[in-house]
């Protein structure tokens, strides 16, 4: 039986999904995560469902899966930005969230973070209604996998992009042709994040995947956090 996973990464439209399955890729685009987790489910049953964002909220203090993706991203460490609070992301404004997490985790919060709120909480609320295991993924970890170090190249470059296209497709992820997106509002990094976050769910549907940390943390929301490569 073929296995079927989904790799979602938040864009301009909502969310960008990379199904792989023994087709082949395919590309999907909803507003909602879980309208775009049904359209990948429309053509399979999934096993496993990645995606580049926060899961598993600390209530203080610092998630010790953001702590060691930067470490592990090498120069691409700034792409790993530290999860707010979860009190922090109730807050109506940046000035506001960034003042609570500063007193409950030791630090503000960047606009990035602040503006991906909404993304956060939207998967945060999903969660237990997901139809397979949700894991939590960054990209640049996945890639740093596959080449077997950080990458040096950003991903908004031409270099940077071509290095991801080559090590996907050394993974048999094969991205040609428009992918069924034309006039979609998807750049280009966000397809190959979103392929990257696929391949490290297809391993972790196959258990060849490992975390960080190795014993993912728990806090009073009882999900497991880890980031997963």
């Amino acid at each position: 039986m073929s296995v079927r996973v989904l790799g979602a990464d938040a864009c301009p439209a909502g969310w960008v999904g990379i199904a792989l399955s023994e087709t082949g890729a395919q590309a999907c685009v909803h507003s909602e995560i879980a309208g775009l987790v049904a359209q990948a489910a429309a053509g399979g049953q999934l096993a496993a469902v990645g995606i580049d964002i926060p899961i598993g909220l600390a209530d203080a203090g610092l998630r010790q899966a953001d702590v060691l993706a930067r470490k592990a991203a090498g120069p691409r460490w700034a792409s790993v930005f530290m999860t707010p609070v979860r009190p922090a992301l109730t807050m109506p404004d940046h000035q506001q969230a960034s003042a609570l997490n500063r007193t409950l985790a030791g630090s503000g919060i960047s606009r990035q973070a602040f503006n991906l709120r909404g993304k956060i909480l939207q998967v945060d609320r999903w969660l237990p209604t997901a139809p397979c295991p949700v894991i939590e993924v960054h990209p640049e970890l996945c890639f740093a996998e596959m080449a077997g170090a950080p990458l040096a190249d950003s991903k908004s470059t031409w270099a940077g992009a071509t290095t991801r296209h080559r090590l996907l497709a050394a993974q048999g992820i094969e991205l040609s042709g428009e992918l069924g997106l034309g006039r979609q509002h998807v750049g280009v990094d966000d397809v190959l994040d979103a392929a990257a976050v696929a391949w490290t769910a297809r391993r972790f549907a196959a258990g060849a995947a490992r975390c960080l940390p190795s014993d993912p943390e728990r806090f009073s929301d009882q999900i497991d956090c880890a980031i997963w490569t």
